[in-house]
C-alpha cells in the first residue's frame, strides 16, 4: 500500500520545523548542521517522536473498539507520556507499566518529569522493578489481561510503539516530509543523524528514504547499550515497513547503519560525552536535549563531524526527538 492509503489521525501541528544550527556549525568547523524538531511538533504534552508514530496507530485502536490504551516504558519514558496524552485527547483510559529500566540514584526519578505528566493526564501508572529490555514484556501483557478482567477493552502499544506492525509508518512519512521541506528551502540533507533504541523511528526513516531518488546516509546512534539486539530490530522493522509501503525491493544492508560508541555501558545513564553534548547544544543554540537519547545522538554527531566521518562538505539533519521532560530526573548531573 502507498503511504497515503494508511489511515492517519492528526496529532501534530503540521510538518515539524527545520532550523539551522549556525553556531554549532561554526563551532564544529565542518558540515552544515540543521535540526528537525519533533519536540515542537505537537500541542500534546510537549510532543516528541512517538506522537508522530501514534498518528498511524490511533485509527487502528479506535477501529478495535478499545477503551484503554496499554503501554510500557521506563520510569522516565517519553513514549508512555505521549500515550497518556493521546488517550486524554481521545477520551480513552491509559494504563502505563513503568519499569525500572534505568538504575539512576535520583530520589525523585519516579515522581518528576515524564511520569509526573502522565499522572497529571489521568493515566494509571504501574511501577515495576524489572530492568531494561527492548523486547515484549510480561508485565505489559499482564496489564492488558487486568484491563480485560475488569471489563475493559485494551489496546496494546509496545515500548516505543516499535514492535507495533504500524510503528514504522510515522517516520516513513517523516522522510517524505523532509523531501518536501528540502524542495521548499532549496537544500539537500545528505546525512541524517538519529538516536535509536527500540528502533522504529530510525527504521521508518530508512524505509521512507529508500524510496527517494537521491541517496543519503541515515546514521543511527545507539543509545540502548544492547547494540546487536537494536541493530537486528532496526533492520527487521525497516524491512517490514518498506514492504508495507510498497517499496518494491529489499533493503540493502548498507542502508541500515547503527553506530556504537556513545551509549555508555547501560541504557539511560549519561556519560561525560552526553553531558558535554547537552551543555554544548544549550550554550550555542538554546536547544535543550535530554540525557537518555538526544544527548547521546548529539555526542555522536559532534564526534563524527570532528573526525571527518561526516565530511566537511556535508549538510546534516539532526533529528531532535524530544524527551526534555526527563531532565527533571537528572538535575544532579548539572
Amino acid at each position: 500500500m502507498p503511504l497515503d492509503d494508511f489511515a492517519r489521525y492528526p496529532l501534530l501541528f503540521g510538518p515539524s520545523p527545520l532550523h539551522r544550527l549556525d553556531r554549532l556549525t561554526q563551532h564544529l568547523g565542518g558540515a552544515q548542521i540543521w535540526a528537525k524538531r519533533e519536540d515542537c511538533s505537537s500541542g500534546l504534552a510537549y510532543g516528541g517522536n512517538k506522537t508522530r508514530k501514534l498518528e498511524y496507530i490511533v485509527p487502528d485502536a479506535l477501529a478495535s473498539g478499545a477503551d484503554t490504551l496499554v503501554s510500557i516504558g521506563g520510569y522516565q519514558s517519553n513514549h508512555t507520556r505521549q500515550v497518556a496524552a493521546v488517550a486524554a485527547k481521545l477520551g480513552l483510559k491509559a494504563v502505563l507499566v513503568q519499569e525500572k529500566w534505568v538504575d539512576w540514584p535520583d530520589a525523585v526519578n519516579d515522581k518528576v518529569g515524564n511520569i509526573l505528566l502522565s499522572r497529571i493526564m489521568g493515566a494509571e501508572v504501574r511501577l515495576d522493578p524489572a530492568g531494561f529490555d527492548i523486547g515484549i514484556r510480561d508485565s505489559w501483557q499482564q496489564a492488558m489481561d487486568d484491563v480485560r478482567a475488569g471489563g475493559g477493552t485494551p489496546y496494546g502499544i509496545p515500548a516505543g510503539a516499535s514492535e507495533h506492525h504500524l510503528g514504522g509508518l510515522g517516520f516513513a512519512n517523516w522522510a517524505r516530509e523532509v523531501q518536501a521541506q528540502e524542495a521548499e528551502l532549496g537544500v539537500f540533507f545528505d546525512t541524517i543523524v538519529v538516536c535509536t533504541v527500540t528502533g522504529s523511528t530510525h527504521a521508518g526513516m530508512i524505509a521512507g528514504f529508500a524510496g527517494q531518488d537521491r541517496p543519503r546516509r541515515v546514521i543511527g546512534i545507539d543509545a540502548s547499550a544492547t547494540l546487536d539486539k537494536t541493530r537486528a530490530q532496526v533492520a527487521r522493522i525497516a524491512r517490514h515497513t518498506a514492504e508495507l509501503i510498497g517499496l518494491g525491493r529489499d533493503l540493502r544492508d548498507d542502508e541500515i547503519t547503527v553506530l556504537a560508541g556513545w551509549a555508555g555501558d547501560r541504557y539511560g545513564i549519561p556519560v561525560q560525552s552526553t553531558i558535554d553534548a547537552i551543555r554544548l547544544s544549550g550554550r550555542l543554540e538554546g536547544m535543550i536535549i535530554d540525557p537518555v537519547y538526544e544527548g547521546k545522538s548529539m555526542a555522536g554527531l559532534v564526534d563524527l563531524v570532528g573526525n571527518g566521518e561526516i565530511p566537511g562538505d556535508s549538510t546534516v539533519l539532526y533529528a531532535h526527538l524530544g524527551g526534555q521532560p526527563a531532565l527533571n530526573a537528572y538535575s544532579g548531573i548539572f
